[in-house]
Order: structure tokens, then C-alpha cells, then sequence
């Protein structure tokens, strides 16, 4: 048995924890909130000045904001515009970071050079403070934290994927298959990309926490989705004006933010555990 497949059947054999079972299921309802929200609340941005600021209760479940607007309809439609930014800027990082991360590896000594010293440069920054000059830069919007979380989180995978890269470079069997003239693009898809791909994606899953923060974050201090748009980080930025009326208004935006972020970590974990043939909790 090859150690590939004794740990595979380690992992197989762990059992999956009720905290992984329970985030899962979290992070299940979030992305159904995101893909079909009218399936559990309509019309986050209707206008009723008649009960503005009201606590939570029977005929709106998390009360109501300044305007009106019912809160748990607009946490529901705020999941779209937080995960959009989480998936697809971690997403687009993964691409981004494993072909720096491949450049490293795989071109030569210079070429190494350039692009790790490179990432250093990147990683000296901390995620959320690049992230927010790359959108000072850019303007508000969500294709713009997009875009800045993107170029965040991109050295951390090419770290990643050069140190993999470079482990299967060097191994026997691929020096081998050098040697018998096999296209540079056969050995990629055959011998790299597979010993790369478990851990990226670990390390993907992870950073889908780490880029919902940041989107809120950014959110937050009012670069990312404009008004009227449902999103949590806006949420949040928003309820600053009206705590002392309605606590409740924070309460319920910070709660998913904080949740989602949890669950996605909590998974992630388990997968990490998974993939060392360790038991998930």
C-alpha cells in the first residue's frame, strides 16, 4: 500500500464531527439564501417609514431598519453580495497564485527568484491593508474588492503551489519522464497538477473566510457595495447611527458575517485533517 493510499483510507475511515456536520449545513442554508433569496424573504428594499427601527417580532422576524425595511429580508438578499465576493475572489486568486506559483517553480532559477521576492513584497503587506489600498485605488464597488482581495490573497497560493511544484519537480518519476522527451504540458497535467491541487484547495477553502472579512471589512468603511444593496458589511456600517434606538440592527448582519466565517473555517479544518489522515471534530 503506497502512502497516497494509506492515508486515503485513513480519511475514509475518520469519522466527521457535529460541529463539521453543523457548519456544513450552515454554510448550505447561506449558499441557498445566496442562489434563491426570494425562496425565504422578498423585497429587502422596500421603504415603510411607519415602522422603522421596530424590535424583531412575529411580522418582521429581525426588525426593522431606519427605513423600514425589514433586516432578516435584507440579511437573506446580503448573502449573495458576500459570498460573490468570498467565492469568487478567493476563486480567482486560486487561478492567479498557482500559475505565479508554477512560474516559480517550474522556470528556472530566475524566474524563481523574481516571483517569490515578489510575493515577500505582497505578503510583507496584511491581507485587509492591501486589499484597501488596491480599492482606494480602484473605487467602491463590488468588482473592485473583488479585484483588491484578489491581488491580497494571490501571493499566499503562489507560496503554496511553488513549494508543491517544486517537491514534484525534483521527484524521480517526473526527471524521468524528462528524460524520455515528454511534453512539458503532459508532466504539468499528469504529475504536477494533481500533487497540487489537495492543498491548494485546503488552502482555498480556508481563505473563503478570510475574503468574506475582508469584503465586509472593506464594506464596512463603505467601498463596497453602494446603497440601496443589501450587503453585511454595510449592514453593519449602517446600524453605527441607530444602536442606541436598535441594538438588533448589528446584531443580525454581524451574526452571519461571523457564522459563515466559522462555518467555512470549521470545514476547512475537517478537510485539512482529512486530507493528513487525521480525525475531524
Amino acid at each position: 500500500m503506497t502512502a497516497a493510499t494509506f492515508t486515503a483510507a485513513r480519511a475514509v475511515r475518520s469519522p466527521v464531527g457535529p460541529a463539521v456536520v453543523l457548519a456544513g449545513a450552515f454554510l448550505a442554508l447561506v449558499c441557498a439564501a445566496a442562489l434563491a433569496p426570494d425562496l425565504f424573504a422578498s423585497a429587502p428594499d422596500r421603504v415603510d417609514p411607519a415602522y422603522a427601527l421596530r424590535p424583531p417580532g412575529a411580522d418582521h422576524l429581525f426588525g426593522t431598519d431606519q427605513l423600514g425595511r425589514d433586516v432578516f429580508a435584507r440579511v437573506v438578499h446580503g448573502a449573495r453580495a458576500s459570498l460573490l465576493v468570498g467565492l469568487g475572489s478567493t476563486a480567482l486568486a486560486a487561478l492567479a497564485g498557482s500559475a505565479w506559483g508554477l512560474l516559480a517553480a517550474l522556470g528556472g532559477r530566475v524566474a524563481d527568484e523574481v516571483c517569490m521576492r515578489l510575493a515577500d513584497v505582497f505578503l510583507s503587506f496584511p491581507s485587509v491593508l492591501m486589499a484597501l489600498l488596491v480599492v482606494a485605488v480602484l473605487g467602491p464597488g463590488t468588482r473592485n474588492v473583488t479585484i483588491a482581495i484578489t491581488i491580497a490573497l494571490a501571493p499566499g497560493f503562489a507560496r503554496v503551489v511553488r513549494v508543491r511544484g517544486a517537491v514534484v519537480r525534483d521527484a524521480p518519476y517526473v526527471r524521468a519522464a524528462v528524460n524520455l522527451g515528454v511534453p512539458p504540458w503532459r508532466i504539468l497535467a499528469r504529475h504536477v497538477a494533481p500533487n497540487v491541487l489537495a492543498p491548494l484547495l485546503i488552502l482555498a477553502t480556508m481563505n473563503v473566510g478570510a475574503a468574506i472579512t475582508a469584503g465586509a471589512s472593506l464594506s464596512f468603511l463603505g467601498l463596497g457595495p453602494q446603497p440601496p444593496e443589501a450587503e453585511w458589511g454595510a449592514m453593519l456600517a449602517q446600524s453605527r447611527d441607530y444602536f442606541d434606538a436598535s441594538w438588533t440592527l448589528a446584531v443580525f448582519p454581524g451574526a452571519a458575517v461571523t457564522l459563515t466565517v466559522m462555518s467555512v473555517t470549521i470545514v476547512g479544518r475537517a478537510l485539512q485533517a482529512r486530507y493528513e489522515g487525521r480525525e475531524a471534530r
